[in-house]
């Protein structure tokens, strides 16, 4: 049964959204180097769309795998880290002013705080999690360190910095999950049932990463997914779920396979819903979070039981993304293009407040 929508309320507006937009210029960043540099293409593009179809003005900027960023017409640009005013045109050797930066970037340099600290040091608000937050939400070790610390119930995880599968095997067990530390969207993720595909699966998981997790699999899961939104308010979307094609959600069944379910809302208990909706609140404030985030769960499908699998505090934005599409199903929710509306309103709502703290006696 599908509880009423009731823990949260998000029939409000933050301060503007399409009403500023007329104004404002947002640069897009999007590409990266990292292993879901292809994703982030996908999402950034649709992003741009999103936010031109909402009146603002807007600047693609695409980070190629090897680090260099260009605009549409390949001139090459950067950011300086200093306060600026926007974009470096490296050519001309003259800013372009930006009002907002929207870093569409999944995996390193992009959603694990790299990108968040250069926008920083050149005082430029930009959507989504600060350093801190992105840095957190981005490394499984040190994000299932702090669930735990903060009571949240997660399955049990172990972290390697080498190929050690004999140790992997005796705290975790089989079948188990193999994973980067600092990847998403399930790039270098297996699944290992034996000893054998144990030390294949690190083999694997280390070509992408110096850290990696080893983690306990749920027996039978059921993959649930909720949206976060907002700064110090949070609003929380319905539950959804996702039925896999594969024996878990892996990149291809995401981005490339038809035959995976996306069902909104997820078919649960009023209870399981109101879990569900208040850990993800919670594992929103144990990173530091802020913005935006999807929270992933994992449902034992014998007892029901709800436990935390992780956060991504830069979900994909694709049409077929869970994230957006959460909230235009949330009653009193958003549509895409009011999103990303939403998403710079609050970017800005951050900047502000961070701006007015003191940096003097």
């Amino acid at each position: 049964m599908q509880a009423s929508w009731l823990s949260y309320n998000v029939g409000r507006s933050i301060k503007g959204g399409k009403a500023q937009a007329a104004d404002m210029k947002v640069a897009v960043l999007m590409g990266g180097q990292s292993g879901e540099h292809e994703v982030s293409l996908i999402s950034g593009n649709s992003i741009l769309e999103a936010l031109q179809s909402q009146g603002f003005e807007t600047i693609k900027v695409v980070i190629s795998l090897d680090g260099v960023w260009t605009l549409e017409d390949g001139r090459e640009v950067t950011i300086l880290p200093k306060p600026s005013k926007g974009l470096w045109l490296m050519e001309e050797n003259r800013e372009i002013p930006v009002d907002l930066v929207f870093p569409v970037l999944h995996g390193p340099k992009g959603e694990d705080g790299t990108i968040q600290g250069l926008l920083e040091l050149a005082s430029i608000p930009y959507v989504g999690s600060g350093v801190l937050g992105s840095a957190c939400g981005m490394d499984k070790a040190v994000m299932k360190a702090l669930f735990r610390d903060a009571g949240l119930p997660t399955p049990k995880t172990i972290l390697l910095e080498e190929i050690d599968e004999v140790y992997a095997e005796t705290e975790i067990g089989y079948p188990c999950f193999v994973k980067p530390a600092n990847l998403g969207s399930s790039v270098g993720i297996t699944k290992a049932k034996d000893r054998g595909q144990l030390r294949t699966a690190l083999e694997v998981a280390f070509q992408y990463d110096t850290r990696v997790v080893v983690e306990e699999a749920v027996k039978n899961p059921r993959e649930i997914e909720c949206s976060v939104l907002g700064n110090e308010r949070l609003f929380v979307s319905i539950p959804g779920e996702i039925v896999p094609d594969d024996e878990f959600y892996t990149y291809d069944a995401k981005y490339h396979s038809e035959g995976s379910k996306l069902l909104i809302p997820a078919e649960l208990s009023e209870d399981q819903v109101q879990t569900v909706q208040e850990l993800a609140i919670k594992a929103f404030r144990a990173v530091g979070a802020s913005g935006l985030a999807r929270v992933d769960f994992l449902v034992e499908g014998d007892t029901g039981k709800v436990l935390l699998n992780e956060i991504n505090t830069m979900p994909g934005f694709t049409a077929i993304s869970m994230y957006p599409k959460l909230w235009e199903k949330t009653p009193e929710g958003y549509t895409y293009g009011k999103l990303v509306s939403e998403l710079a309103a609050l970017a800005l709502e951050r900047y502000k407040k961070r701006k007015a703290l003191k940096i003097t006696r």
